[in-house]
């Protein structure tokens, strides 16, 4: 994996290891991911659309162009494989606040 991701494999792997990864699905088949970061503060990704709201991945991914990915989609690509993710339901409501948070805190 190292080979392969660089620098954010390892880090990856430990966010795996930590069960930081948490799928959030929402009654009308809408699904996300939060990542618990090393800096204990929680990220947004979205696999389907490969978008982590870290500044990482704002960084290194869309400014400079030096990665595919941040350790947080890394370890959600890892946890699916791995089956590995925690599971929270929540409803259109809750996952609107979700989403509206995230955009306050970029804002």
């Amino acid at each position: 994996l190292k080979f392969i991701f660089g620098p954010t494999a390892v880090p990856a792997l430990d966010l795996v290891d930590q069960r930081s990864v948490t799928r959030v699905r929402s009654p009308s088949g809408r699904i996300l991911y939060q990542v618990l970061g090393s800096s204990g503060k929680l990220y947004t990704c979205y696999s389907s659309c490969h978008f982590c709201t870290c500044p990482a991945f704002g960084f290194s991914v869309l400014q400079k162009s030096e990665s595919l990915l941040c350790k947080h989609i890394l370890a959600v690509y890892l946890s699916q494989a791995l089956g590995a993710c925690q599971e929270l339901a929540v409803s259109e409501e809750q996952l609107t606040n979700i989403l509206l948070a995230e955009e306050e805190d970029e804002g």
